[in-house]
């Protein structure tokens, strides 16, 4: 990497902090606007005194099929990590199907072969909603079309339930039509029903390998058709809701569909699956279980002999699944891999929940170091609660340990996620992401103090928004009321850019307000105008003023 013709002044060191799906709105506290309604001396200090741009972060400036789509995590550290813009899985996806490919290759051919040779179930197992973040509802039902134009006769559904990638209790308005849709499927003579479920922080959904409990309980019902048995998915979301009124959907409790008393969707031997999930951060843990023939997580009981498949590839590095449907995205020259190979060292930091993305994700999808002796990957343990319980998470220990790293100044680049924005944001508790806006606020400002020691430049954005729109808000831009009166909380991301916020020690930065459409693919090209670096080839472009 060479250096840059262009400053007299360089800076050798910066710190990117990405403060996870901590958008900009501008409603106030009414329209469920927790950024707005938390008392943020310093971040509102940065915002309005220091250089910040409003950058896009969502839909096309991510890779995502249309502006009408969020962004999120994965995609938003992909873009910052790789300075350009990737089709995304659901834009992948949707291509595939639209021109038929998917169906042409050798994965669908071997999945379909499989069941129709051995007269067997195939199983469709992923998230049941359209939030189109990790998973798309229109995408099972066109695995399902498929199969049925290919004489696949038996085939059996396992839905997790969303409610965080879109309203919190809307699991019966995709259900309902869609148990219809199934109706006449039957009636033409194909064995199609929903067999088990549940919601997807409560089974199968984890990631990071933060609770394998989680997996544990969706292979019981999945695989074993164990757990509390009910006629239909409708009749368990209903039990439910009426045993407890308060749960959302994305931690409703685990079921199975039975009929006689017997399971009707077991996975078996001879059987195939396809993991529907595009997005690979909670769908690696659950490949592994059906995967890997040495596993030792949980007791798996007898490991079905089966044909899976992913509906794309969730890690390219581990090759999990070997068997995928779709090609993922492939992300080169990231900024991780030019500074590793130029020497520039690097330091990630996040707790669990978002240490995959300063990693896995920033360097485009990759498992581990570009190059060990000048990376440092740190991270602290997430808990294992309800986020809404303990709104701080783990922000204190991840400011400790950034303030220790900053003040022995060993790294050039440094980048951190904190993850409470997003994490208590999806919980829909709007006192409670509040809380945990108040308690970063604190926490930023006492990086900004250790950077000054150091001369070290300091960067704020976010990957997406959250908690910048908690209610959910009509076509008119009111928000939507229940029965009782109450916001209808909304756990999902949004479609609002970011701030990017540069603090210079120096105070010689300044930001180009004149850059057409400035999204998170300018970041990348940014830092590395700030440490004197030139911009790798078909990075976009610096937000820094010349």
């Amino acid at each position: 990497m060479k250096l840059s013709k262009k400053y007299t002044f360089r800076y050798r060191k910066t710190l990117l902090v990405i403060l996870d799906g901590v958008g900009y709105s501008s409603r106030g506290p009414e329209s469920g606007n927790a950024i707005a309604g938390a008392k943020l001396p310093f971040l509102n200090k940065v915002w309005n005194q220091s250089p910040t741009l409003l950058i896009q972060a969502h839909g096309k400036a991510v890779g995502m099929p249309s502006d009408e789509d969020m962004g999120n995590s994965e995609v938003g550290h992909n873009v910052l990590g790789s300075g350009r813009i990737f089709d995304q899985g659901a834009k992948l996806v949707s291509n595939s199907i639209a021109s038929g490919d998917i169906f042409q290759r050798q994965a669908w051919k071997e999945i379909i072969a499989n069941v129709n040779k051995k007269n067997s179930t195939l199983h469709l197992l992923g998230l049941f909603s359209d939030g189109n973040v990790h998973a798309h509802i229109n995408h099972t039902k066109a695995l399902i079309s498929q199969a049925v134009f290919e004489k696949v006769s038996k085939i059996r559904l396992h839905i997790l339930l969303d409610g965080r990638d879109v309203s919190e209790k809307s699991a019966l308005e995709y259900l309902n039509p869609f148990e219809e849709w199934l109706s006449s499927l039957r009636n033409d003579g194909t064995d199609i029903k929903i067999a088990s479920g549940g919601g997807r922080m409560t089974i199968t959904m984890d990631r990071y390998e933060a609770d394998w409990s989680m997996v544990e309980r969706g292979w019981a019902v999945h695989v074993k058709g164990e757990g509390r048995k009910f006629s239909s998915a409708k009749e368990a979301i209903e039990t439910f809701r009426s045993e407890n009124p308060k749960v959302i959907d994305q931690y409703l409790p685990s079921f199975v569909i039975s009929e006689d008393g017997n399971p009707i969707g077991k996975i078996t031997d001879g059987d195939s699956v396809v993991f529907t999930n595009f997005r690979g951060d909670r769908a690696i843990e659950i490949s592994l279980a059906f995967t890997e023939k040495k596993f030792d997580k949980f007791d798996r009981g007898a490991l079905p002999d089966i044909i899976y498949a992913g509906i794309m590839q969730y890690d390219g590095d581990l090759k999990l699944p070997e068997r995928f449907l779709v090609a993922p995205p492939e992300i080169d020259r990231t900024l991780g891999e030019y500074m590793a190979n130029s020497g520039i060292s690097q330091y990630a930091l996040s707790e669990t929940q978002k240490y995959g993305h300063v990693t896995y994700f920033w360097n485009g999808n990759k498992s581990g170091y570009f190059d060990q002796k000048s990376e440092e990957y740190r991270e602290i343990l997430s808990d294992v609660i309800p986020f809404d319980q303990s709104p701080e998470m783990k922000a204190l220990l991840i400011t400790e340990a950034l303030e220790k790293a900053l003040t022995e100044n060993k790294q050039d680049f440094y980048r951190v996620n904190y993850a409470n924005g997003d994490m208590v944001g999806h919980t829909g508790n709007y006192p409670a992401t509040v809380k945990a806006m108040e308690f970063m606020d604190g926490c930023i400002e006492r990086l900004w103090n250790a950077c000054e020691k150091q001369n070290i430049v300091l960067m704020i954005t976010a990957d997406h928004g959250n908690a910048d729109e908690m209610y959910q808000l009509d076509k008119k831009g009111n928000v939507e009321k229940d029965s009782k009166g109450n916001p209808v909380p909304k756990t999902s991301h949004t479609l609002n850019a970011v701030p990017f916020s540069v603090l210079d020690p120096e105070n010689k930065l300044r930001l180009n307000s004149k850059i057409e459409n400035p999204g998170l693919a300018n970041v990348a090209a940014t830092i590395l105008d700030i440490m004197g670096y030139e911009t790798p080839e078909g990075y976009h472009s610096s937000l820094i003023e010349n």
